[in-house]
């Protein structure tokens, strides 16, 4: 019975997700997926990598997730457990990445500069 953990980032969320032989049961922070992601648009993403490989019911699937928004946990989910996938069995990496689902989104929010109301926005310029 081994465990493998792997890490999922996306924008400022961070998922540790640990994969086990089991019956698909997955769990994010203590509660059922169906609890947790109330959208079903989040749901699936969690599930697209089980299911793109079909092994939705072989394996048990628990997540400790925190940071960033819910849409952003979601994908940091979907990326940690792409990641266990591939470690347990190499052969699913072709597939995988096929889809789009090896490459981390580094994507993030820029921050704000000073003498600017945002990232980039100015404040109105008054020539008189």
């Amino acid at each position: 019975m081994e465990i493998t953990n792997k890490t999922g980032r996306r924008k400022t969320a961070i998922a540790r997700v640990y994969v086990q032989p089991g019956k698909g049961t997955i769990t994010v922070n203590e509660r059922e997926l169906t609890d947790y992601f109330k959208s079903e648009i989040h749901q699936t993403t969690v599930m697209q990598a089980l299911d793109l490989l079909k092994v939705a019911d072989q394996y048990d699937v628990n997540v400790n997730v925190e940071g960033g928004g819910i849409k952003g946990q979601a994908e940091a989910i979907r990326l940690g457990i792409t990641r266990a996938l591939v470690d347990i069995n190499g052969e699913n990496k072709p597939a995988l990445k096929k889809e789009g689902l090896t490459t981390r989104d580094s994507r993030m929010v820029e921050r704000k500069k000073y003498g600017k109301r945002k990232a980039r926005k100015r404040f109105q310029f008054s020539k008189r």
